[in-house]
């Protein structure tokens, strides 16, 4: 199937109508599906991310093909529909998609979500608008440039008539998909940048809204899965009596993941697991500890790196550099920690399952489910339920895995669900890495040379042995390569260390990492030259208009250069586009207690991620990204003993408590350019810029993560 970008316009829009269903405007029906339908017919509606419905009563539904999981797409992308479709934002509704390649991509990830469906939902709300004011020029015989739109409603001022979309949408759907839509001035927006409550906030509320955790089906039995506590192992032997002794479960089977228990309740499955006696097989992943993966990355980082990136000379401008310094920083594993552990709903049948899933990846866990049962895909449903967090852990399908093994060893519907140990010590964790960054300045305090080796396992290297193309894992440089710093001489390089610790996607993923390091280094730069680091990082962003205007910004409304109350100290950090296409920049102020713990006073936030679709979702999700960057820097680690993660539960891995979090200030810059990605640029810089505050603070650099100072 071809990407969206490549699909022409026409592609993109079809019309179809069924009596008394009003106007569908589908996106995306392919070639192939178009060819076998009969020319007297109309196209059934397809859709890559969204489409829309308008019926009878004038209620426009926008069916969304992406997960929600907080950011906000069941209203943004609503949003950018009834835009350009001048509807009454009040009769705007959601739904949900199942899984489909008749959508296209599905998966939740890359803050791809609003950017991706831009142009392509506006323009079919614009072709939906163009309609329904032809249907109403038809029916008043009057020319379709003598008619206006406006919430929900065709206006000929002339004579003075009026008729709404439901009114008129019956008619409106026998028209000609026009050749060419027309977009608004982004001048005359009058809901894309509005602040907009979230449509599913009432559901969330009142609890309607269903969760995966939620779902209840007719005969429903619930299990839950006991995993090997080390990286690789496998099961040896098991004795289910003393769990089959607990009231309430039905049954203990060995699956091919780990010991199913199968229970009448959540809980009577949970009293199961802890009954259950197992042996493990260990094997060599028991060898496997912090201190060895430490070890190994210390190995990896003395071995020359492929290139990622070179500008200039970089060894001759270091031999040449007035100043030059040096500096490793490390960086551990981290889990999602989601609020709502991983579970999922399975009904397998004979021929066909059905699945109610958290998942960021519809079709993902409908491949799963299809190679587990050995069905083809279009037998597997998938519905996307709410997600309680998913930061990319929802990206994997491994629970679903479990949750159809365990139905199909029941022999009846299944809800599937995780304890917060097998949680925690059973993610893809955000990668460990280490960072090799050396610069210099010349006479005059200007950085002229910059080198990064990015030292780290890489994802499709642990999923696929060999498949790095010439070693290099792009994936693991972002945030480091194409930097906003304007520096003449500049080596990016990476080198693979191999861990047997799981990895996967993490809240904006490598940048968490790549951009800790290099704004620290920055920092440090600029001390090495004497400069103030905002003043520093302006000069090398000149020629980066959007970073230089974050910086800016995030100075001004912090009071950067003024004075500040006794005993606070100040940061700043910069977050380059990487893969979101947004800039960030955050200036933290932090004060020491008399034990000399960090106490976090304040973050001033600037982001400029183009056209602001929705600034309350914006800043909700960069308050989000916020807390979740500052629970890691300040305390998140995960440490390996023995093959096993130590930590289980919020007790022994604890996180940023809500007395600890600091005010947060977001400022939006104003922008008409297409929207970048949100849910995780507002992330990376932010380790940095406490870090740095730390530094002026205590007078000692920090260069590993989680933030700890001497008392």
């Amino acid at each position: 199937m071809r990407t969206l970008a490549s699909l022409t316009r026409r592609e993109f829009l079809t019309v179809t109508a069924t009596s008394g269903a009003g106007l569908i405007i589908g996106m995306y029906l392919p070639a192939a599906a178009r060819a076998d339908l009969k020319a007297a017919d109309p196209p059934s509606p397809f859709a890559p991310n969204a489409w829309l419905r308008i019926d009878p009563s004038g209620t426009v539904t926008v069916t969304v093909a992406k997960s929600e999981m907080g950011q906000g797409v069941l209203t943004s992308l609503p949003m950018i529909v009834a835009e350009e479709l001048d509807a009454d934002w009040s009769h705007m509704r959601y739904e949900q998609a199942i899984a489909d390649d008749k959508y296209g991509s599905m998966g939740t990830g890359g803050s791809r979500s609003v950017r991706g469906g831009w142009q392509t939902l506006r323009e079919a709300g614009a072709a939906a608008r163009m309609m329904l004011v032809a249907a109403a020029a038809r029916q008043w015989e009057v020319d379709s440039s003598t008619c206006t739109t406006e919430s929900g409603v065709v206006h000929h001022r002339a004579s003075g008539r009026s008729v709404s979309y439901g009114e008129i949408a019956g008619k409106a759907s026998g028209m000609t998909l026009p050749a060419k839509v027309a977009l608004k001035d982004p001048k005359d927006f009058r809901i894309i940048g509005r602040r907009t409550q979230k449509l599913d906030t009432p559901v969330k509320v009142d609890g309607s809204g269903k969760f995966g955790i939620d779902v209840r089906l007719p005969g429903m039995l619930y299990a839950t899965v006991v995993h090997p506590p080390v990286f690789g192992a496998a099961v040896k032997s098991f004795n289910p009596a003393k769990a089959k002794a607990i009231p309430g479960v039905k049954d203990v089977v060995k699956i091919e993941t780990g010991v199913a228990v199968i229970a009448r309740s959540t809980w009577e499955a949970f009293q199961g697991r802890d009954a259950l006696e197992i042996i493990w097989d260990e094997g060599d992943g028991a060898l496997a500890s912090s201190a060895t993966i430490a070890r190994s990355l210390l190995e990896a980082s003395t071995r020359p790196g492929v290139v990622a990136e070179k500008t200039g000379d970089p060894a001759a401008a270091l031999a040449s550099a007035a100043v030059k310094i040096e500096a490793a920083y490390d960086a551990p594993f981290v889990p999602h920690a989601t609020m709502e552990p991983m579970n999922c709903t399975a009904a397998v049948r004979k021929d066909s399952c059905e699945i109610w899933a958290p998942t960021q990846v519809p079709q993902g866990a409908q491949h799963e489910a299809a190679s587990v049962l050995g069905i083809p895909v279009s037998s597997v449903t998938v519905h996307t339920t709410l997600l309680g967090g998913g930061f990319g852990r929802r990206l994997q399908s491994d629970f679903v895995r479990d949750a159809v093994l365990c139905s199909k060893a029941a022999g009846a519907p299944v809800k599937m669900t995780w304890t917060r140990e097998e949680d925690m010590q059973h993610d893809f964790y955000r990668p460990v890495s280490r960072h090799i960054l050396a610069g210099g300045v010349d006479a005059s305090g200007k950085a002229i040379v910059l080198t990064h080796k990015v030292v780290a396992p890489s994802m499709g290297d642990q999923r696929q042995p060999g498949s790095l193309k010439d070693g290099l894992d792009r994936g693991a440089v972002e945030g480091a390569v194409k930097s906003v710093y304007g520096i003449p001489n500049f080596l990016v390089e990476y080198v693979l260390a191999r861990t047997p610790v799981p990895i996967g996607a993490w809240r904006s993923v490598f940048p968490s990492q790549t951009v800790f390091a290099l704004e620290c280094f920055i920092d440090e730069l600029a001390a090495a030259a004497g400069k103030d680091p905002l003043a520093f990082r302006l000069a090398l962003t000149e020629n980066t208009p959007r970073a230089h205007g974050v910086l800016e910004l995030a100075a001004e409304k912090s009071g950067w250069g003024q004075p500040v109350p006794e005993g606070v100290f100040r940061g700043i950090a910069c977050g380059p586009p990487a893969f979101f296409g947004s800039y960030v920049a955050h200036v933290a102020e932090v004060s020491l207690t008399a034990g000399k713990k960090v106490r976090l006073r304040r973050i001033v936030t600037a982001v400029d991620c183009g056209t602001a679709v929705n600034p309350e979702s914006i800043e909700a999700q960069m308050e989000g990204a916020i807390v979740y960057g500052l629970s890691a820097a300040m305390k998140e680690e995960i440490t390996i003993e023995r093959g096993r993660v130590v930590q289980g539960n919020f007790d022994d891995y604890p996180l940023l408590t809500i007395d600890e979090m600091p005010k947060v200030e977001i400022h939006i810059v104003k922008s008409t350019e297409p929207p970048d990605g949100i849910g995780e640029p507002g992330l990376p810089p932010i380790a940095p810029a406490v870090a740095n505050a730390v530094s002026a603070a205590t007078g000692k650099r920090i260069r590993s993560l989680p933030i700890r100072i001497q008392a």
